[in-house]
């Protein structure tokens, strides 16, 4: 066989696979939405959800969606970020830190649903909180803390070390090297890596079921009060999530327009995930090039 035919061979396998790819990830967002798209309605965005009457919203699940990802970004990002620097920069080769990073590994390794048993003990039992959006923010870091940690350690890795060597021959200090130019540079890598830890916590389920509950409170959204009972800040109440809301409304199956709620959910999901992925791109580009003075 000539090199040109095996080129050729490669070269139609890739596509081809590329092709199955795309089709697969097409045919998905086409069921989703177009079985989704038109059970949304402002009512549907606007209203509490019902558990035995017909025509509930989705309007306490988006909130508690975007408030366990926004506290679980808060905790995940500077610790990943700052065992990522750790790992790349400060750890000295040897058993110690072989050992470490296989932790590391395996923790990331872990079904969702071990962590959420996990969370259940940790932060539901042994601290007496109950169901909370805390106890579920904070299992969701032990999900995704692994993940950002060897994405930044990665993203560290993969710039030059020339660019490293020649800040550090100026007198410039490692922290400050670090702060100035690797950060900088690795800045695209690490956004990517935080984008999806975000997508992950998106629509998670499993963990939440276990540490944030089946159920929210009735909310008042003028209560900004983070200690109030009804407040939607306090972050020690119950929270169900838009995925775990899908999933709930799926097995019990209590309310007559089961199948239309769960679609509209899914492709709220779905495009809820979209638009967070573009804007943070979007605006991670915009940083970047602020952070590297680049036109």
């Amino acid at each position: 066989m000539s090199s040109k035919t095996s080129d050729r061979i490669a070269t139609g396998i890739f596509v081809t696979i590329a092709v199955i790819i795309i089709s697969l990830l097409i045919g998905l967002f086409y069921f989703i939405l177009v079985n989704g798209v038109k059970q949304i309605s402002i009512d549907f965005l606007t209203k509490p959800s019902s558990n035995l009457l017909a025509g509930g919203g989705i309007r306490d699940q988006i909130f508690n969606s975007f408030y366990v990802l926004i506290i679980t970004m808060i905790i995940t990002v500077p610790l990943g970020l700052g065992g990522g620097i750790y790992m790349a920069e400060y750890a000295k080769p040897g058993k110690v830190t072989d050992f470490i990073r296989v932790c590391v590994e395996v923790l990331a390794s872990f079904p969702s649903i071990v962590i959420g048993m996990f969370g259940l003990l940790m932060f539901v039992t042994l601290t007496g909180w109950g169901y909370t959006i805390l106890g579920g923010a904070l299992a969701l870091t032990v999900f995704n803390l692994p993940v950002m940690v060897r994405v930044s350690e990665d993203a560290i890795r993969s710039v030059p070390r020339d660019i490293k060597e020649a800040s550090l021959g100026l007198g410039i200090t490692h922290w400050h090297t670090i702060k100035t130019i690797l950060l900088p540079s690795a800045f695209p890598s690490i956004l990517t890596g935080a984008i999806l830890a975000a997508g992950r916590v998106f629509g998670e389920a499993a963990a939440l079921l276990f540490t944030a509950g089946l159920s929210t409170p009735r909310l008042d959204y003028s209560d900004w009060n983070p200690f109030s009972s009804t407040s939607p800040l306090n972050i020690f109440r119950p929270a169900e999530t838009l995925a775990v809301h899908i999933w709930s409304v799926n097995t019990q199956g209590l309310i007559p327009d089961v199948k239309e709620v769960a679609n509209g959910s899914a492709a709220v999901l779905v495009i809820s995930v979209l638009i967070f992925n573009l804007l943070a791109r979007g605006i991670g580009s915009l940083v970047h090039k602020k952070m590297t003075a680049s036109k």
